[in-house]
């Protein structure tokens, strides 16, 4: 390990003399609970708490109403990235506390806070902070550019910020998350990075369903000589165009692709139907489907049996289909000299620390469960770090040896635009008795309780801000990075190796996205009633 520099020390202190703030601000994204696209309270937070700690911030960056860039220098210099989080979840509403119960005046479908991306994004930010600090006291020149990701849960901002030149001329990318599965946990990837991932929302639209059945189709010359208002119900509409697409794509799931590979898709309705009666035809219907891959080529073929699905369900109803692009993102490029400054950085911290508060929240959470308390409930996997190569190495025990990339998440566009380390930090989770597993909203909770998520705020800030002075003060490093990138992609950005951005559509913040609104009865949970071309 390499011996810690005045600056990265200051950082240290830094972090640790402003961890009730940072423990604060969790609690506050929390209580947010915002879903994709409609984080505007959480953003706005964002945007005046970055000016207020005296950095340029544009509002709505690439065109996303809940996205933002920041950007603070010292002088001439390496520029370093890093990025909030803050989109929540629907359906997964839940208090900061050690029983089920949704956040006060909210139901249990509202959004919440799963990875949790609240504590994800003021870890980040507290890293940026002390980075910042350490700069100024020891007059260290460069920059720091910090972006404001939203909809990561649908892999929505990063392909758009990448498209748009958001991550070009940085010397470095640090991206943090929270750990999610063993054994990424207190470790930094190495070959097997996150792969690709395509999103799209199919739309159905019944513009003429009082046409659907009459021979001639024109709907006036040989249609009935005496309209029966309560025959056009047995027309078909979107609501049955929706099912229809629904129910082959379920049935051909199967043969879009090889079993082996790692690769999934699934679906979300959005909308069922605007009928305001049991006698009319729903006018529109939408369905999101998502995919993750190891490769583009596999989401090439998933989509081209989408598509034909879709077209199909249309024919099938008298229906018009539209396809409006979520994401297209790229798969993950790897980056071992920047995993090795990363991995350093982790040593000198060390792993997260419960102490005697957070055990006993942990112990009361399995006493409400009708559990018998433990005296130690952690996962050991919690306060250990393993090595890179040693994670690497049982990650792929259940992969194929021709498959690079494994899993999804969208800092990969950022991979192919500056060398990149993506690192895990644990968050708490609890050993579960022989034959039991905890119901979800307990990893929930504890993101949002101080006691719990603190230890893995603080950590992830000092790894941070430790990791980017590390670039920024070492030339000999910086270099490697580079090389390395340059060597992975052929000659950098635009090389022979390299993968363009895939995005090519304006972002999707128009569609029927879940929000809450303010109404006589106060803050509620909603699903808007269209979108702008509806």
């Amino acid at each position: 390990m390499n011996q810690l520099s005045q600056a990265q020390s200051t950082a240290l202190a830094v972090v640790d003399a402003r961890m009730a703030e940072l423990s604060a601000w969790c609690e506050t994204i929390f209580d947010f609970g915002e879903t994709a696209w409609r984080e505007y309270q959480s953003a706005q937070w964002y945007v005046d708490r970055l000016r207020q700690e005296g950095f340029r911030v544009e509002e709505g960056s690439g065109g996303m109403p809940t996205a933002f860039c920041a950007e603070w220098s010292n002088g001439d210099g390496p520029i370093i990235g890093m990025y909030a989080e803050y989109d929540a979840v629907p359906g997964n509403c839940q208090a900061a506390d050690t029983t089920r119960r949704p956040r006060d005046g909210l139901g249990f479908q509202a959004g919440g806070h799963t990875d949790p991306h609240s504590g994800l994004g003021i870890s980040t930010l507290g890293g940026l902070l002390a980075t910042k600090a350490a700069m100024e006291q020891h007059g260290i020149k460069g920059g720091l550019r910090y972006t404001g990701e939203p909809a990561e849960k649908v892999r929505g901002s990063k392909p758009i910020h990448a498209a748009k030149g958001y991550y070009d001329g940085l010397a470095a990318m640090l991206s943090f998350h929270p750990f999610y599965m063993l054994p990424m946990c207190n470790t930094v990837r190495w070959d097997t990075h996150c792969g690709a991932a395509y999103s799209m929302v199919y739309r159905f639209i019944c513009d003429a369903p009082e046409t659907w059945g009459m021979s001639g189709g024109d709907g006036v010359k040989n249609g009935p000589p005496i309209p029966q208002s309560h025959s056009s119900v047995r027309a078909p509409g979107a609501s049955e165009a929706l099912m229809t697409m629904f129910q082959s794509s379920k049935v051909f799931r199967e043969a879009m692709l090889p079993h082996q590979g790692g690769w999934s898709i699934s679906e979300a309705i959005l909308t069922a139907g605007q009928a305001t009666a049991d006698n009319l035809p729903a006018g529109l219907a939408e369905i999101q489907y998502m995919m993750r891959v190891p490769t583009i080529e596999m989401a090439e073929q998933i989509t081209a049996v989408l598509d034909r699905n879709a077209q199909a369900a249309a024919l099938l109803t008298g229906c018009r289909i539209e396809r409006h692009w979520v994401c297209k993102s790229r798969p993950g490029l790897a980056n071992h000299a920047m995993a090795d400054v990363v991995w350093q950085s982790m040593q000198e911290v060390g792993a997260p620390v419960w102490d005697k508060a957070a055990v006993s929240v942990a112990q009361e959470i399995q006493a409400n469960l009708g559990l018998s308390p433990m005296q130690e409930p952690f996962l050991d996997a919690l306060s250990g770090l393993i090595p890179p190569q040693e994670a690497e190495a049982i990650l792929r025990e259940d992969l194929p040896p021709s498959q690079l990339n494994s899993t999804s998440d969208d800092y990969t566009d950022m991979t192919w635009h500056t060398p990149t380390a993506r690192f895990y930090i644990a968050r708490p989770a609890l050993k579960a008795p022989t034959g039991q597993a905890y119901p979800a909203w307990v990893m929930n909770a504890m993101g949002g309780i101080p006691a719990t998520i603190d230890p893995m705020i603080k950590v992830a800030a000092k790894t941070l801000a430790v990791s980017a002075l590390r670039m920024l003060e070492d030339q000999t490093a910086r270099q490697s990075a580079m090389d390395e990138f340059n060597l992975r992609t052929g000659g950098g950005v635009g090389g022979d190796k390299w993968i363009a951005p895939l995005c090519d559509y304006d972002p999707p913040v128009h569609f029927r996205w879940p929000e809450y609104v303010t109404t006589a009865r106060g803050r509620d949970w909603t699903i808007p009633s269209t979108m702008p071309d509806a």
